[in-house]
């Protein structure tokens, strides 16, 4: 397995109804439609195949019903797949014993959900270090890292509040400080914002975003908004009937979809707010008077106003920060009205 690869997904479905793994095995692990409606089962997840890279925000999304929240609890084990291999860092998942598993949870996985789930009875700081006193870490230690992490999520000062004293947007923050408390190697976020409404949601992805460029966490994020997905996506898998669709950038599902399903998400995608810099980048010339730079991965909704605003060229960036082209005012105008991109 690539050494970049975090978790890796391989042939994994899920069947509810009796006997999936037998009807399973006997159709050699690649049932139809057909054959699973003949024997009255339902294709939860079919034959997915996934890699999740180290650090990455890995968006699964899909419309209710698609199965993108049993696959995320088929890659933690809350239910049992019944088929196929999760790996995670090289070792199958699915080999591990419940007790084993239990471990790996408690130390390597973060989880927050849609519902907050918050202990009423526990204040902020108890709810946030509540994992740690279940791994048997001195009250003097969790309370400490337990005060570190509040501090990073922006609640400084309430750690004395009960969770009925919080908005839901401070609720939210306490259930994802509380899934950091075990600094876990990978993160598992199932529709964490959905439950918020929209002003406090787009400022829990800002903080979500935040968070990330600090911690450079492992991510898998379902959500069934697109807007959401490519905010925060570094790639996006499409779900629908159990199966991934189409896995790709934000810019690749919205310049190349795979089906007329993958369409129907990114239709009403304004282009500006997805395509990049660095993938509408013309040849640099150093010859050429520019009026300054912007970074490859700027989309182009954030620097629309000050390239429309000059008759020069911009340099863009790469990584290093050394040009790798230059984006001129007439394609950021094409992108913003809506005129077929030459890429």
């Amino acid at each position: 397995m690539n050494s970049s690869v975090k978790l890796s997904c391989k042939g994994v479905w899920k069947i509810f109804g009796p006997d999936a793994e037998n009807f399973l095995q006997k159709h050699n692990n690649k049932p139809s439609s057909h054959d699973l409606k003949t024997a009255n089962l339902v294709g939860g997840v079919r034959d997915v195949n996934i890699d999740i890279n180290s650090g990455e925000i890995f968006v699964i999304m899909g419309l209710s019903g698609s199965g993108k929240s049993t696959l995320v609890r088929c890659l933690s084990r809350l239910i049992e797949p019944t088929g196929g291999e999760i790996l995670f860092d090289g070792e199958d998942l699915l080999k591990a014993s419940d007790k084993e598993m239990i471990e790996i949870r408690r130390h390597k996985m973060g989880m927050v959900f849609q519902h907050f789930a918050l202990l009423p009875h526990l204040t902020v700081l108890g709810n946030v270090a509540f994992p740690l006193e279940v791994q048997g870490v001195s009250k003097e230690q969790r309370e400490q890292q337990a005060r570190s992490i509040i501090e990073l999520v922006g609640l400084k000062g309430k750690e004395n509040f009960y969770p009925r004293e919080l908005s839901g947007g401070q609720q939210q923050r306490v259930g994802i400080a509380r899934s950091l408390a075990v600094e876990p190697e990978i993160w598992f976020l199932d529709e964490p914002f959905s439950a918020l409404d929209p002003l406090i949601r787009r400022e829990m992805q800002d903080e979500f975003i935040r968070l990330q460029n600090v911690l450079k966490k492992t991510i898998v994020f379902i959500t069934h908004d697109f807007e959401e997905a490519i905010r925060l996506a570094d790639r996006i898998a499409i779900m629908k009937d159990g199966k991934v669709i189409q896995i790709g950038t934000p810019e690749e599902l919205v310049i190349n979809p795979a089906t007329s399903y993958v369409a129907e998400f990114t239709q009403h995608i304004p282009r500006a707010k997805v395509l990049t810099a660095g993938l509408l980048k013309i040849a640099f010339d150093s010859t050429i008077e520019t009026a300054g730079s912007v970074p490859h991965d700027a989309v182009i909704a954030d620097v629309a106003d000050q390239v429309e605003k000059s008759n020069k060229p911009f340099v863009i960036t790469g990584p290093e920060g050394t040009p790798i082209g230059l984006l001129t005012r007439e394609m950021v105008m094409d992108v913003l009205v809506g005129r077929e991109v030459v890429l």
